[in-house]
């Protein structure tokens, strides 16, 4: 892999400086606001076509003609409800030609339990299935672009909690605002494990990512205090970035030549992650990273999926 000349302080306009996209299509997923819009802002700006992929259909339209004005580049909303595998459904089924770039970028944080309509547990089916349903569904659009990038957007968070295949939607065990989002963040960096693994001959770059903690934006709007094992006293490592330094991995996942042909690795700070080692805030977690378990989790999420559809049908 190319030398990466940015860190925890480069922005995402840096990350693009010089770098154009005429003719490349991008979705990006939570494009409304947050590290979301400044990805979408930053791809347009070098030329790509841009949907934001939201619930909100109007704050989607006034952000993508905001977008448009601000970049002289083309944006527009789409109506996308990852909690809806039926809005997922619609999303693909509307979707036509090539696709040069996903961005799974929505998702939410330390949520009250609550379920969808399936019983699944609302931020593994947010954070994790819906993107997993969007992206396999769009995988033939993918490879019709003959070369393009999927990017998993994750978070430090992972490092708390594995997957549990044994208890997923917390039927069982207690139900814990933290560890549920810690669970479905892992997930993230499995789907690009595993995606990654399954579509090596397809043409399709797969990555994770943790952006790093991000001030000003509504991620943290159910939050409460974490306990002290989640983000303990003394933990070094923390990055702490504005939303044009959070947007940066994100950006140089979806579109730096510098990372062309990398695929199912772990970024921060626009760099390959470390192993994870306790007390340091940053890292990527074994568990997170095992091939095994990656194919596990894949396999029992798209059952999960069929299920729902079946049962829908």
């Amino acid at each position: 892999m190319t030398q990466i000349p940015f860190d925890a302080q480069s922005t995402a306009a840096e990350v693009l400086h010089g770098v154009r996209l005429d003719g490349r299509r991008a979705v990006v997923t939570g494009g409304g606001g947050g590290i979301g819009r400044e990805t979408a802002r930053v791809l347009a700006a070098a030329g790509a076509d841009v949907v934001l992929a939201v619930r909100d259909r109007a704050s989607g339209d006034d952000v993508a003609g905001a977008l448009s004005a601000a970049t002289g580049g083309s944006v527009r909303a789409e109506v996308l409800d990852l909690a809806d595998l039926g809005s997922v459904d619609a999303f693909v089924a509307r979707w036509s030609g090539p696709l040069h770039v996903l961005v799974n970028n929505a998702g939410i944080m330390a949520t009250p339990l609550l379920r969808t309509a399936e019983g699944w547990e609302l931020q593994l089916a947010t954070n994790h299935l819906g993107h997993l349903a969007l992206a396999t569904g769009l995988h033939p659009a993918l490879v019709a672009a003959g070369r393009s990038r999927v990017v998993a957007v994750s978070s430090v968070g992972h490092v708390n909690g594995d997957v549990d295949l044994d208890d997923l939607m917390f039927e069982r065990r207690p139900y814990d605002p933290w560890a549920a989002y810690s669970q479905s963040k892992t997930a993230n960096v499995l789907f690009a494990v595993e995606a990654a693994r399954r579509w090596a001959g397809d043409g399709i770059d797969v990555n994770a990512l943790n952006p790093g903690r991000i001030a000003a934006t509504g991620l943290g709007r159910h939050r409460t205090a974490p306990p002290a094992s989640f983000d303990p006293a003394g933990a070094t490592g923390v990055s702490v970035k504005d939303v044009a330094q959070g947007a940066a991995t994100s950006v140089l996942l979806a579109a730096s030549p510098l990372v062309e042909g990398v695929t199912g690795e772990y970024f921060e700070d626009c760099q390959v992650a470390p192993p994870y080692r306790p007390g340091v805030r940053r890292g990527v977690a074994a568990y997170a990273k095992d091939p095994e378990h990656a194919a596990l989790t894949w396999d029992l999420s798209c059952r999960l999926l069929a299920q729902a559809r079946r049962t829908r049908d």
